[in-house]
């Protein structure tokens, strides 16, 4: 390691890393500080093996959450794991961040998102038309090939999509379900019964051939527009593609200026008297943050500190950066005094605002066990073992189920009318998926002849969660309380009933091919009436999509942590630029909102930059 940092960025998620490869690229000396390693196995390459990237002890770290803190309502969670007081919810600690495990699901925002921010924060620079620039900046369509070639030829582009950026998109191949005669036959007839409940069939059909069943054309994104839709895949040549891959990229075309220290776990920011950050100080030590499933394995620790001369950027994401600022003296008083921790600025807002999605999932067994499936292993072969076929065609020809990450359909819907947006995206999965528990990789794994549709609610209403440390010791974890439905203050219920109507029409698409079911065991014949959807949607549903924690808000607002250029308030020269940053959860993933607020975020920080020379 060198010194001479001019920046300093913490978290090599779609965030933190964007922005180090961008700074870095733009000439700038950069150290970028991930507590994790950087272990490639194939549970992190290979697609379809995402649920095992989320589990594999060498990249995950495992929080236990609380859903309620009610312990009664807690406990009637099917995922509720007693030892841990909590549920699962899979984070990664390696190179890359959560892009190292997710799903690898690129879908656009709504732009009701983007002009949201630029009113709250009066900064047009925000508004969804200006937002867009960005998506185009970073992305690399590939399945687009009409619109790329036209593009290319004459700059010709209504779809607004991205031809020359560094993460490249595809769709997985929609021919591969046409080797299971099963399999075809549910996806064909669940996609009539869809076609034909949103009405006016025609409008539909020509809107559909128009944007291509593509959910990030600009036209579908400025219709809001509904229906089946093909699901872009942030994968390169079949294998998984992130931030670890525009980092290591970068590096290696510019290694003066960015250097890479894995296994250093930031314990706090650095100031000065006058509240200018210029530095950090952290742990250098391998599994020593306690959600590292090898925590116990941690038993070397040195306590170092870097310096930057221009600014450090904050990206641990929306459980580790509240966590970071409360323990550097930035956040509720009241919290940082009862862990002895000096106040250095008082900001209420720092750890609360905490939003997540809410999923459920309807899961079916099948009669017989799905062809397409047949011989699949789903995991990399174990030593002395020979490969299956579709690993060894993944492996030979980046081709095959293994590139995919296992849905065969999804239906972007509106839970109600009046929805400005479409708040539903449901999609299908050959699989046996309820939601996360300690060894849920495994049962996916083992599942060939289960079906499961899967739901998730975008643009959710309550916002009533919160990070709070549990102690002054930056290996510990967080209390992290989500507060669900009746404990949160969406008053009106809207959440609730949005997904009970979700999991209602997902019944109705799987009445066509109910010949082919076994049955229902999820959530089973025996909950039918509106009462019981309820409280099954209030017992099991989950979220993976943890947000808005540190938020940008106006001046005057004393529960807003950064300014509209991610400015934490009250300090100079410190920025966060991660899923906590937004005030209200966008839609309908959050991967492509967190590259794209980094790009954004990246122009800004050049600006102050260029400025100041």
């Amino acid at each position: 390691m060198q010194t001479g940092y001019e920046y300093i960025v913490v978290g090599s998620g779609a965030g933190g890393g964007t922005v180090a490869a961008n700074l870095a690229s733009a000439g700038y000396r950069v150290l970028l500080l991930e507590a994790g390693g950087a272990p490639e196995p194939y549970d992190y390459q290979v697609p379809a093996f995402h649920p095992l990237a989320s589990e594999n002890k060498e990249m995950a770290w495992q929080f236990f959450v609380r859903h309620y803190d009610d312990s009664t309502q807690q406990r009637r969670d099917s995922k509720f794991v007693e030892q841990e007081d909590g549920i699962f919810y899979p984070r990664a600690g390696t190179l890359g961040g959560c892009t190292a495990h997710h799903a690898m699901i690129f879908v656009y925002p709504h732009n009701s998102d983007w002009d949201g921010i630029a009113a709250l924060t009066g900064d047009a620079s925000w508004s969804a038309d200006n937002m867009r620039r960005y998506f185009e900046r970073l992305e690399d369509c590939r399945y687009r090939k009409l619109k790329r070639f036209l593009y290319q030829l004459c700059g010709y582009n209504p779809s607004r999509h991205g031809f020359k950026g560094w993460l490249s998109a595809v769709e997985a191949d929609p021919t591969l379900v046409l080797h299971d005669q099963t399999l075809w036959r549910m996806i064909k007839r669940s996609a009539l019964e869809s076609f034909v409940s949103f009405g006016n069939p025609w409008e539909r059909l020509k809107a559909a051939v128009k944007t291509s069943l593509d959910p990030n054309d600009w036209r579908s994104v400025c219709q809001g527009a509904e229906g089946i839709r093909l699901i872009p895949l942030s994968t390169d040549r079949g294998r998984r593609m992130g931030t670890r891959e525009r980092l290591l990229a970068v590096r290696a075309a510019h290694p003066q200026h960015l250097a890479i220290q894995t296994g250093a776990l930031a314990t706090r920011v650095l100031f000065n008297d006058a509240m200018r950050a210029i530095g950090v100080e952290y742990l250098v030590g391998h599994h020593l943050y306690r959600a590292d499933p090898r925590c116990h394995e941690a038993n070397q620790r040195t306590l170092t500190q870097a310096h930057a001369s221009r600014e450090v950027i904050l990206a641990g994401g929306a459980f580790n950066t509240p966590q970071l600022l409360q323990l550097s003296g930035i956040g509720p008083p009241e919290l940082l005094s009862a862990h002895d921790i000096p106040v250095l600025l008082a900001r209420p807002g720092v750890g609360a605002n905490l939003q997540d999605r809410y999923e459920i999932s309807v899961v079916q067994r099948m009669q017989h066990p799905f062809a397409l499936l047949d011989g699949a292993t789903m995991r990399p072969p174990q030593a002395g073992e020979q490969p299956d076929p579709y690993f060894r065609e993944w492996q030979t020809h980046g081709t095959g189920i293994y590139t995919t990450n296992g849905a065969v359909l999804s239906i972007i819907k509106r839970s109600t009318a009046d929805q400005p947006d479409p708040d539903l995206f449901i999609f299908g999965l050959a699989s046996n998926f309820r939601g996360y528990y300690p060894g849920y990789a495994e049962q996916i794994q083992q599942a060939h002849d289960y079906f499961t549709w899967t739901i998730l609610k975008a643009h959710t209403n309550n916002t009533a969660g919160r990070v709070t440390i549990c102690s002054p010791d930056p290996c510990d974890v967080p209390m992290i309380h989500f507060r669900y439905f009746d404990e949160g203050n969406d008053t009106s219920d809207k959440d609730l009933e949005s997904v009970v109507q979700a999991v209602e029409f997902v019944r109705r698409l799987s009445v066509p091919y109910q010949t082919l079911m076994a049955q229902e065991e999820v959530p089973g014949k025996a909950v039918h009436t509106q009462e019981q959807l309820r409280q099954f949607v209030k017992d099991e549903a989950w979220g993976h999509h943890a947000s808005c924690s540190c938020k940008i808000g106006r001046p005057d607002d004393e529960m807003a942590v950064l300014d509209n250029n991610f400015r934490v308030y009250g300090t100079q020269n410190l920025r966060v630029v991660d899923a906590s940053v937004f005030p209200r959860i966008p839609g309908l993933f959050i991967a492509s909102a967190v590259y794209m607020v980094a790009e954004k975020a990246s122009d800004v920080i050049l600006a102050d930059a260029a400025q100041a020379k």
